[in-house]
């Protein structure tokens, strides 16, 4: 996310084997209680409005700023619920973001939830798009899942961030379509543009439907990609503060194209999934979203409040 407001030179972390007892369900950091409810964050996005959405917990962003083209707006109406055109009678939530390569003409769209969520297992069924949905394609766009706490000082020791970023016409010195996982340890606003991170980029075309989990427990962040372990980070770049669940869908500054014709991007989601101090495999995953759907439970949020606010409008 913070790739537009600061200059990428990160630290590249390379993958580390896992034994399979890592990856399996079951195992929880720390123990909980016996008896203890698991506290869980599941939504299918069966909504109507970004109002009913938004009854939810989540916001549609409108605040001006970071990251993205300088001035661009953010807008709701970039939040739409389209019925899933291969499973008519299942809504999925879109992200629809345009430029004609102008500020004044640019609309970027991002959707948080509250700042609660830390240690666990994180997940999110996603449709990256191939290139724009209409218009020429030329344009640095990041379609991105991600969990963020908040720049609020510079160079905050504690600052926390782990992406998922899939770029289709490449960008950030990548060559053609790339998925980047970025971990942060910290980063300081421009101009200064310090920043310290993980990242490992993947590259090759990933548009289509993909299920992204994150495992964030015992001082390691790992990322699987419909199943496939990606990337491991640790060490400093450890999420040390709450965070929040986000999506956004914006263009970059130095990679905007040069035409004039307006052209739309957009990125899908289907589900999301949080399952707090518990480490689940992507499988297990799955099946936990899909009996909650199979049960018509649509939406479930036991996960306990921190009162902090999310970062979309702050």
């Amino acid at each position: 996310m913070l790739a537009q407001l600061y200059r990428r030179a990160p630290v590249t972390v390379g993958a580390v084997a896992w034994t399979a007892a890592l990856l399996v369900s079951g195992v929880s950091l720390p123990a909980s209680p016996a008896g203890a409810v698991p506290q869980v964050f599941f939504d299918d996005f069966s909504y109507g409005n970004v109002g009913e959405l938004e009854a939810h917990g989540w916001t549609a962003r409108t605040k001006t700023g970071w990251p993205g083209i300088e001035n661009a707006s953010w807008k709701k109406e970039g939040v739409s619920f389209p019925a899933d055109s291969a499973r008519p009678s299942n809504r999925i939530l879109r992200m629809t973001s345009s430029t004609d390569g102008t500020p004044p003409h640019t609309s970027q769209t991002q959707i948080c939830q509250q700042r609660k969520f830390k240690e666990g297992t994180y997940a999110a069924r996603v449709h990256f798009s191939y290139g724009p949905a209409q218009g020429p394609a030329g344009d640095c766009v990041v379609e991105s899942y991600y969990t963020f706490s908040t720049v609020d000082i510079p160079k905050n020791p504690n600052y926390s961030e782990c992406d998922f970023e899939y770029l289709p016409e490449g960008g950030w010195g990548q060559k053609g379509p790339a998925l980047f996982v970025t971990t942060w340890g910290t980063a300081d606003p421009l101009p200064d543009g310090t920043q310290d991170n993980a990242h490992n980029p993947v590259p090759g075309a990933e548009g289509g439907w993909h299920v992204l989990v994150l495992q964030v427990a015992g001082g390691h962040v790992r990322y699987f990609l419909d199943g496939k372990f990606i990337a491991d980070h640790g060490g400093r770049f450890y999420p040390r503060e709450v965070m929040s669940f986000n999506f956004n869908l914006w263009f970059t500054q130095e990679g905007v194209g040069s035409s004039r014709q307006l052209r739309s991007y957009e990125e899908d989601i289907d589900w999301v999934y949080f399952e707090k101090d518990v480490v689940l495999s992507p499988g297990q995953v799955e099946q936990k979203a899909q009996a909650l759907r199979s049960a018509g439970i649509p939406w479930r949020d036991t996960v306990e409040s921190m009162g902090l606010p999310c970062p979309c409008n702050n």
